[in-house]
């Protein structure tokens, strides 16, 4: 069974019928525009013989007036009944009356769009002579900005996703003096002209008709992208009021699959999305007017990922079809659902498909499987991700951007929960939770996303291959140890605990968190907003060891103060680095004093930094120490910045001219102690025990890290994590065998915790 997403079939769309709309005088009008010609209607026949149908064809939309996708089908009918109904002029004038109407009217025609919409727009606008303002989402690229800028249009960003350039342009459409908003989406209030673009779509499906009457054939299936649903109504009203109807596929993306939830929630809702190279479909909310008709009439909806896309536009390519990602999409879906039993009862050996290809090639990062369901494969994929940590290196660090991206988009491929956290630009942080029925203990996994810097690697270290170490079999690459093996082998466990259809009480939640490797930004981020469990594990590389304490630290800077003067005449001076060995030499002693803990062993210090000086011939005014203290339970902030003062108060005694500033606290990370007879101990490691046959060793650590910010605000943590070497060097590899037996740990785990 798969973890992802299932496909929505409606059984009772294969009865469902609507009555036919004869749309005077539109395929007349799109006749009147410059250049037009049908779009080509391509037989793919490996394709078919490979799916066991009798033919499958791509509607090719690459080339429309012009433009590189369907969407001024609907854009220019939308646009013309909507400037002649505001200038109160019948649905017959001509084009050059109109632009003559339009020129004296001051009209403008706004639209919010993803791309081709906006573009589509901007050129009618251009045809008439009018001014476009066009809205665009802050995560289109400049060159797609661009594309609608070279219509002549003057194109806003707008801060905020698809939805809010939508309310954007129609509060601009409001305020503005001849100001008309043409867009696809429909809302309360916003409808006739929304119907009126679904309407110009209708030309594309009359001309498949006619192409496929030339083969001597009937179309049976028609897949169809969905972004707000225009097109997809358009054709869902033309297959359903068809003498022989023809079956509705629905193709969405994973990141937004605003009609797959609304059909099966049975109303609409709208959906979070996330990035997506199908840019054109990657829309939040189902527009008002196609939702009563998609509900009754789509036969099957189907959700895609961005690789099985791209695989699509690969395969086209091949066939000498110019397809972009939003055009691919309809094969992909073909594909997905042709390997589904529930397949048969839409496709068989009599079976004639329409694949619609809404855009043309474009320009799109390549996107990395998502599909990838085992702990060593998602293991070199995180690891290719350069995540490296901005903040650590010496050369820019990528920060967490993309590897943030790739996540939300393997949670949304399997239909689970996600929130991105990023309260400083550029660390985000992702929370996936796979939610329980009710009633059981939640169970977090917290793992970091970031690594420290590549430059220190000795080989490519965004390699993530497959190697040997010491007879063992590896994954290679910085970060596959720390902690990007750990993290996989959380998220596979999750994806397995999903796929057996055992239905958990408790919640599921999996952090990957940005900023470990520093300063811990990502799970400091992660309480701020509130998230808790029951448990937790960090599966940070423990070497298969169950770790339930270390050590936490602080680290101090005290200035000691001199006098600066010329080298040449010391009455004057006071050399700050020569009495700086005065708190050194009282440092040394006060680190005999230091506590000891009975699991965590004896507190440490040592000077990490010493900074004094401008230039040999001058008394240095100031020498500034950094200390680090790893501290344990008995220590605080607080006790040692009040012993610290004691010691230089103590210098001072001995030493009158000694002086200094009060020492200060930089960063302070508390310490991690959980009793090894904890309940969550013990159920972790007699889970370990039942998969392994054995019982790890139970230990403390030297390191740090985040499980000690989780139990400080009453998450009982433990840290575990898989085996492997090289952490922070010039060559990483973590084991296979031991990430496979993460894996198996962490299901068990879930199994038995949150049931």
């Amino acid at each position: 069974m798969s973890a992802r997403r299932p496909i929505y079939f409606n059984p009772a769309a294969a009865n469902a019928r609507c009555d036919p709309r004869d749309i005077h005088g539109l395929k007349e009008f799109h006749q009147s525009l410059p250049n037009y010609a049908p779009t080509p209607l391509t037989p793919v026949p490996e394709l078919a013989k490979e799916l066991g149908v009798r033919a499958v064809f791509v509607k090719d939309e690459s080339d429309r007036f012009g433009l590189p996708a369907f969407k001024v089908l609907g854009a220019s009918w939308g646009c013309y009944r909507a400037v002649t109904a505001h200038l109160g002029l019948p649905p017959t004038v001509s084009l050059d009356e109109l632009s003559a109407r339009v020129k004296d009217a001051s009209i403008t025609l706004i639209a919010a769009t993803e791309g081709n919409h906006g573009r589509a727009v901007a050129f009618i606008a251009r045809l008439l002579d009018s001014r476009a303002d066009i809205f665009v989402p802050r995560s289109m690229d400049e060159s797609t900005q661009q594309l609608i800028g070279s219509e002549g249009a003057q194109v806003i960003v707008v801060q905020g996703d698809y939805d809010q350039a939508v309310q954007e342009a129609a509060d601009a459409a409001q305020a503005l003096d001849g100001g008309i908003l043409v867009q696809d989406t429909a809302f309360d209030g916003y409808e006739d002209i929304p119907a009126w673009i679904v309407e110009g779509y209708s030309t594309m499906m009359m001309e498949v008709d006619e192409q496929i009457a030339k083969e001597g054939l009937q179309c049976n299936v028609v897949v169809t992208p969905v972004g707000v649903g225009s097109l997809a109504h358009a054709v869902a009203r033309h297959c359903k009021s068809r003498d022989a109807p023809i079956s509705v596929v629905a193709a969405e993306p994973d990141s937004a699959p605003c009609l797959h939830s609304s059909l099966r929630s049975g109303k609409p809702v709208t959906v979070q999305t996330s990035p997506t190279i199908m840019d054109g479909m990657n829309c939040g909310t189902v527009s008002t007017t196609a939702w009563s008709d998609l509900e009754r009439f789509v036969d099957a909806c189907v959700t895609i990922s961005s690789h099985e896309c791209h695989a699509a536009v690969e395969y086209l390519a091949t066939k000498s079809i110019k397809a972009g990602p939003c055009g691919a999409a309809s094969l992909a879906t073909l594909k997905r659902l042709a390997v589904t039993e529930e397949a048969q009862t839409l496709l068989n050996k009599d079976s004639v498909v329409v694949l619609l290809s809404t855009e043309g090639p474009r320009p799109y990062p390549i996107p990395k499987e998502v599909s990838i369901e085992d702990t060593v494969g998602l293991t070199q994929i995180l690891t290719t991700i350069n995540s490296s940590n901005p903040s650590l290196s010496l050369t820019d660090g990528a920060g967490e951007n993309q590897i943030a991206n790739y996540l939300a988009a393997w949670f949304t491929h399997r239909g689970i929960e996600h929130h991105w956290i990023e309260t400083v630009s550029g660390r985000p942080s992702i929370v996936g939770v796979l939610r329980g029925s009710g009633g059981g203990k939640s169970l977090m996994f917290n793992g970091h996303i970031d690594t420290v810097s590549l430059s220190s690697y000795e080989k490519d270290p965004l390699s993530g291959t497959l190697g040997e170490k010491d007879g063992r079999q590896v994954v290679l690459g910085r970060g596959s140890l720390d902690m990007k093996g750990g993290l996989a082998a959380a998220l596979a466990a999750v994806s397995a605990a999903k796929a057996s259809g055992n239905i958990l009480r408790g919640d599921v939640i999996v952090a990957a968190v940005s900023d470990e490797e520093d300063a811990s930004q990502g799970t400091r981020d992660l309480l701020a907003a509130g998230w808790r469990a029951d448990a937790a594990v960090v599966p940070e590389p423990t070497m298969g060891k169950v770790v339930t304490a270390h050590k936490g630290f602080l680290w101090v800077e005290i200035d000691i103060l001199g006098v600066a003067a010329h080298g040449s005449n010391p009455a004057a001076g006071q050399d700050a680095i020569l009495d700086a060995g005065w708190f050194l030499r009282a440092l040394e002693q006060y680190q005999q004093q230091l506590p000891v803990d009975d699991v965590l062993g004896p507190a440490s210090l040592h000077c990490g930094l010493i900074q004094g000086g401008e230039e040999p011939s001058s008394y240095p005014a100031k020498c500034t120490i950094t200390v680090e203290f790893r501290t344990i339970p008995c220590q605080t902030q607080e006790s040692i910045l009040s012993d610290l003062k004691n010691l230089l108060k103590g210098i001072v005694q001995e030493n009158p001219k000694f002086r200094y500033s009060e020492p200060r606290a930089t960063m302070f990370r508390p310490t991690q102690k959980l009793a090894t007879d904890h309940p969550f101990v013990e159920r972790a490691l007699a889970c370990a025990t039942a998969v392994l046959g054995n019982t790890p060793q139970v230990s403390s650590a030297p390191f740090w890290c985040d499980a000690a910010l989780l139990s400080e605000v009453g998450i009982p943590s433990i840290v575990y994590g898989p085996r492997g070497d090289g952490l922070h060097s010039k060559e990483e590899w973590v084991e296979v065998e031991s990430l496979q037996q993460q894996e198996n740990v962490y299901r068990r785990l879930i199994e038995d915790f949150c049931q």
